[in-house]
């Protein structure tokens, strides 16, 4: 049989051409996936929407009445608003490419001699695979070496119990998944015990997993609350304004005998009352949402995690490389009731703690992986070089690893002389402790330097030596004599921007909760540094594991720290803070975090060393493993949900003097003011404004000093929709009494109309910008305003102007020509409509909303 390390050293794989050669002929190793839209798909779905066929439908009574230039401006508008669309929607699809290219499964190879974790999509057929416990199998395979390798099939056989694994001897013919000992695996089952290096033989849809793929295209997603919210809200809108066109549409033709302009006027009213933005604002702020968080080191793999973001009141983080960086560093070590500490740069260890350095190696990889192991191994090529204690030549013969039932694990090496084995084991010291079976007293004594380093910090290994007779080698690692030979204490530094993000947790109202399983001292040092609170009162796994799920509940509403820890106990602690009301983001990386990831209200799964089950029970992975990028997205979560109800508030307030100025002159009996050009032009504003301007909004400066926001509370609050349909209705009031202003004072009815459609127009402009903070006042916000304001409200203006004084436009539009005093009356009268908002915001914030 094949070593698996020989093979790992030796192994060259395929090359970085050939694989992508493999890819090119054969196709990424993926499932058929929905097609992307076409710039023709695109386009006619774009004009299945109600506002273009409301337009075409306007363009078309034009053309009946005989006004050839008001159709061609209509449908000059309709490719507009289609050039619009097109664009959002390129940019949601680029999103979300690049989001499934995060998303895919990851998986180590070697390709060149070299291992490189890439994008389980980028496997290529003969690849040279690496598999660990946890891990999901990328491609179909032959097994070429293994250790206590078993894997779970029951994705493709129905059956539950995981099955064995063996080497390939060559010869063996490609099988169907299914029972013990054969050496292969399938694409899409899960490694639950062991490693194993394979050679990938069959992807994407050629793989076992590939055949039976069709079934997976069919899913469908759940609508999220806010999808069912805002439906509802496009719902009401769209019967109210079907029930007021008919009114405008009755009323005009019985007042005026004008039945085809009635229903110009009626489709006009449908076209101002249309929220028709909503859902695509909706997808774009979450999609591009998304993509925003993913550049902070954070996939979010379900879009409900966006929304539940701004809720966290608790989260639940792993110790190990999530607040520390995970690259351990011997700190001291103990031996014989002796302490020594180890400097980064020492050269030299005392002769009596040889030995101890020297099993501590042998228990460890010769190539590792492991922080633990490959700092040993730096420690003994400095401080053992040109000694007897390092051995290079020596041949690991078996290994024994770690289980549930024994935190312990064994390397058996054969001695030169061929004669007998050598045994180095390493691992919990309580396990430690239990091999070797020590008498109470030394127990006593090396739990005590045990609590003394932890106490310091140290993570802390127990570590022994046996010599075995050459003969069949026992199943377990009792059957060998252990000699307790010490222990070593490893410091994992924390990460040094961990601290400032615990404390903006906190400030946000989120109270951070570390589980670990290490000791209690060492968790309880690490919660001092890094400022949680209550550190000093942790709950250990053994007093979890006996405590009332009543008492836990009372018991978890202080504490902050959870030491000793075993993942199947994180489900009880997401429980007990659940049944208190908070809403818990819980991170996790191992198979076994799984039930609390997927229990957890945002599971958040480890991006560079979690497993594809841990992955995929989670709503959020975090690419770098960083307790910061975390917070990061707690503050990016809460400014694309802050940002959204902003864009939801101006839609809801602009469509109020839109609605009201197509109504208003009918029902009075006075000249039309909106036709359907001037509503098609103010959704040029409107689109691009609530869609791409709010979105690209920063966040305010109090968003990580706010309380998480109450689950289950409504993206449209009363408060939110009162203070709209206000700021909706003090623009109507304004643009109306402008247009009758205008026409007592014997201005016609175009140049009426121009006054009122341009102070509508600046109001428009201003209602984005006061809406971009509830905050901060006009000229704070202007000062830190982004660019798309400015794009967008130039391009408004430009527009404006052209129909105001080019006579082409200036006749489509049904203008008057205006002078300087009118456009200021315009402005000022656009302002003045949004003072007493600025003014609240001042009442509200006092000095914080001053400039």
């Amino acid at each position: 049989m094949a070593d698996i390390n020989d093979l790992l050293a030796s192994i060259q794989g395929l090359s970085e051409k050939e694989a992508a050669a493999r890819l090119e002929e054969e196709g990424y190793n993926e499932l058929p996936s929905q097609k992307k839209q076409t710039i023709f798909d695109i386009i006619i779905n774009v004009l299945k929407e109600p506002m273009l066929l409301l337009l075409l439908a306007c363009g078309t009574i034009y053309l009946i009445l005989g006004e050839a230039k008001d159709a061609m401006m209509l449908m000059t508008f309709v490719l507009v608003v289609i050039g619009i669309t097109f664009y959002q929607e390129r940019k949601t699809e680029n999103a979300l490419e690049a989001l499934r290219g995060l998303a895919s499964p990851r998986a180590l190879v070697i390709r060149g001699g070299k291992q490189a974790r890439i994008a389980g999509r980028e496997v290529a057929r003969e690849d040279i695979i690496y598999l660990q416990e946890g891990d999901r199998v990328p491609a179909d395979g032959v097994v070429l070496a293994c250790v206590n390798f078993s894997a779970d099939e029951s994705l493709l056989t129905g059956e539950s119990a995981a099955v064995r694994k063996s080497s390939w001897d060559g010869k063996t013919e490609q099988a169907r998944p299914g029972g013990d000992d054969l050496p292969f695996v399938y694409s899409g089952t899960l490694v639950v015990q062991g490693r194993a290096l394979i050679k990938a033989t069959a992807t994407g849809p050629r793989s076992e997993m590939g055949k039976i793929g069709k079934a997976l295209e069919a899913i469908t997603q759940e609508e999220t609350p806010l999808n069912k919210e805002t439906g509802r809200i496009v719902k009401s809108f769209a019967i109210a304004g079907a029930v007021l066109c008919a009114v405008v549409i009755v009323v005009f033709g019985l007042t005026r005998d004008s039945w085809l302009n009635g229903f110009l006027a009626g489709l006009t009213l449908s076209m101002a009352m249309l929220p028709e933005e909503f859902p695509v604002v909706l997808v774009i702020f979450l999609t591009i949402g998304a993509w925003r968080i993913s550049k902070k080191n954070v996939l979010t793999r379900r879009m409900q995690a966006i929304e539940t973001m701004g809720a966290t009141t608790v989260l639940c983080t792993d110790k190990t490389g999530t607040l520390t960086l995970n690259t351990m560093r011997l700190c001291e070590i103990w031996a014989e009731g002796r302490f020594h500490r180890i400097e980064e740069k020492d050269s030299t260890i005392p002769d009596e703690f040889h030995d101890l350095t020297e099993y501590s190696i042998l228990a460890s990889q010769e190539d590792p992986f492991d922080p633990i192991e490959k700092e040993l191994k730096r420690v003994g090529g400095c401080c053992l070089a040109g000694t007897e204690h390092l051995h290079g030549n020596w041949k690991v013969v078996r290994e024994y690893p770690l289980s549930k039932e024994l935190l312990s694990l064994s390397h058996v090496w054969e001695a030169p002389d061929h004669k007998h084995y050598i045994i180095a084991a390493k691992g919990a010291p309580e396990a430690i402790i239990d091999l070797c079976h020590l008498p109470a007293d030394k127990a006593g004594e090396v739990m005590k330097a045990v609590l003394e380093l932890s106490g310091r910090g140290l993570r802390v290994l127990g570590v022994a030596r046996a010599k075995f007779e050459k003969q069949d080698l026992p199943d377990g690692q009792h059957d060998f004599n252990f000699e307790f030979a010490g222990l070593v204490g490893f410091m994992d530094p924390v990460r040094p921007q961990v601290p400032h993000s615990v404390r903006e947790a906190h400030n946000a109202g989120i109270r951070v909760v570390m589980i670990t399983g290490d000791y209690p001292g060492t968790a309880s040092f690490i919660a001092r540094q890094i400022g949680l609170k209550n550190p000093d009162s942790p709950i250990t796994g053994p007093e979890l594991a006996a405590m009332a799920p009543e008492v836990l509940k009372e018991r978890i509403k202080e504490t902050c720290v959870f030491a000793r820890v075993v993942p199947e106990q994180k489900l009880a602690i997401v429980n007990a803070l659940k049944a208190n009301g908070e809403i818990v983001a819980m991170t996790g990386d191992g198979v076994n975090d799984a039930p609390a990831l997927k229990a957890a209200h945002i599971g958040i799964a480890m991006g560079e060393r979690g497993t594809d089950v841990a992955r995929e029970a989670s709503a959020i992975v975090l690419m770098d493993d960083d307790f910061s990028s975390i917070v990061h997205a707690i503050r990016l979560g809460r400014r694309i949900f802050d940002n959204l109800r902003k864009a939801i508030a101006y839609i809801l307030s602009v469509h109020v003097p839109i609605a009201g100025m197509s109504l208003l002159p009918v029902l009075f009996g006075l000249p039309i003011v909106l036709m359907p050009a001037h509503i098609a032009f103010l959704e040029l504003i409107i689109d691009p404004a609530c869609s791409v301007v709010f979105e690209a909004e920063s966040e305010e400066s109090d968003i990580m000093n706010r309380p998480p926001r109450r689950m289950g509370e409504p993206l449209f609050s009363r408060n939110m929709v009162i203070l709209s349909l206000l700021q909706g209705l003090s623009v109507l009031a304004m643009v109306f009494a402008i247009f009758m202003i205008a026409l007592s004072i014997g201005k016609g009815a175009d140049e009426a109309r121009a006054l009122s459609f341009t102070a509508l127009v600046f109001a428009n402009v201003l209602l984005i910008l006061t809406n971009l903070s509830w905050r901060d006042n006009f000229l704070r916000i202007m000062r830190k305003a982004h660019a798309t304001f400015w794009w967008v409200s130039a391009g408004a203006l430009a527009v404006l102007f052209l129909a105001l004084y080019l006579p082409f436009f200036r006749g489509v539009f049904r203008f008057g020509i205006l002078h300087p005093d009118d456009l200021a009356l315009a402005f000022f009268g656009g302002a003045a409509s949004l003072l007493w908002f600025e003014l609240l915001k001042i009442f509200k914030f006092g000095r914080s909303a001053k400039a």
